[in-house]
């Protein structure tokens, strides 16, 4: 595969514009049916594997941070595998998974319904059992995926988890900022020449660090996981804070550092820091978003999107997409059927994955 338009991966990147905008025009009028559900609840509850999970980190800022709702991940295994029942009443458990047939999922959010808690389901397949077994069901309108890294799906995701965010209470004006995504998507599309200079940059190393923080780190902890299932090579996501605790030192000249960051936000300063300690230690150091600041101390930078920070994460990870897609093709690997990947992935309780 020698061009980028060979793969089906880089064709679903493609799509991502107008996916988006049929998933708001479908989900964003269920604002009130969101509403009503939640208004019993008081926090939320993430179920989630894979590609999903990181999307969930995403729904978890999303929850505290516009709608001041407590918000946590689920461990599944308390309900597959130990069997403990909780006390849920007064929790919103948001489950997601693309394929909405992922037992491992199914199961934890019918031991989070029994437990007291309200259920929806956030997936791309409306026919899905988990569609079917939530009281509300957000179905994203991203269409089937071929290649089986998560692009277009997970993006829906994200958008579909600001909509959630909306009916828990979020300013409106995270409503006016969301109807901008999709044409923000298109503009990132744009990066692609620039997100193949990052993947040559990347062609030849031991390993890579991808960091950020608050509403960008689950992009972080997203780009991580494409590059360690679709290019083979080991990529560590982490907050910068939790990168500071030690694990910087794993950080070096064959294992560069990729920071992502809003172009704007509390948490950028923290990364400018993080990118000029990397640097004086000597580091590469490769960015995406973070204005011109952050392009300022990077080898490659590749634009963020012109969003505020809670709303930037679908755009924001598009140009590190492009870039994956680019870098398993430098590698000689199809990007399309990394070996260790399958959409429906099933753990030691006959499920898991996405």
């Amino acid at each position: 595969m020698t061009a980028a338009t060979a793969t089906a991966m880089a064709a679903e990147i493609r799509e991502q514009p107008a996916a988006l905008r049929r998933t708001l025009d479908a989900l964003l009028p269920r604002v009130p049916e969101i509403a009503a559900l939640a208004a019993r609840t008081r926090q939320v509850l993430f179920v989630a594997r894979g590609s999903s999970d990181a999307a969930a980190h995403y729904g978890r800022y999303l929850c505290e941070v516009t709608a001041g709702r407590l918000a946590t991940s689920a461990s599944p295994s308390v309900a597959t595998l130990y069997r403990r029942r909780l006390d849920l009443d007064g929790v919103l458990a948001v489950a997601l998974s693309q394929s909405g047939r992922t037992e491992e999922i199914l199961e934890t959010l019918a031991w989070a319904r029994s437990g007291g808690a309200a259920t929806v389901a956030v997936s791309n397949d409306g026919t899905s059992p988990l569609a079917a077994d939530a009281q509300l069901a957000l179905v994203t309108e991203a269409g089937p995926e071929r290649a089986l890294p998560a692009t277009k799906t997970y993006t829906a995701q994200l958008v579909a988890l600001a909509v959630l965010a909306l009916g828990l209470g979020a300013d409106p004006a995270l409503r006016v900022a969301l109807e901008r995504v999709p044409d923000a998507v298109a503009s990132a599309l744009d990066a692609a020449t620039a997100a193949d200079r990052l993947a040559a940059a990347l062609s030849d190393v031991d390993g890579l660090v991808v960091s950020g923080r608050g509403f960008a780190s689950s992009t972080a902890w997203e780009l991580s996981l494409k590059v360690r299932e679709t290019c083979s090579i080991d990529a560590s996501g982490l907050s910068y804070a939790d990168l500071l605790h030690g694990p910087i030192a794993v950080a070096g000249p064959r294992r560069p550092a990729l920071l992502v960051a809003a172009n704007d936000g509390p948490v950028l300063p923290g990364v400018l820091a993080l990118a000029r300690r990397l640097r004086s230690a000597g580091t590469p150091v490769f960015g995406i978003g973070g204005g011109p600041a952050l392009a300022a101390e990077c080898v490659v930078a590749l634009p963020g999107p012109d969003l505020p920070e809670a709303i930037a994460p679908p755009a924001l990870v598009v140009p590190g997409q492009l870039a994956v897609e680019a870098l398993a093709r430098r590698l000689g690997l199809d990007p399309d059927s990394p070996p260790g990947l399958a959409k429906v992935t099933q753990t030691d309780s006959g499920g898991g994955g996405q």
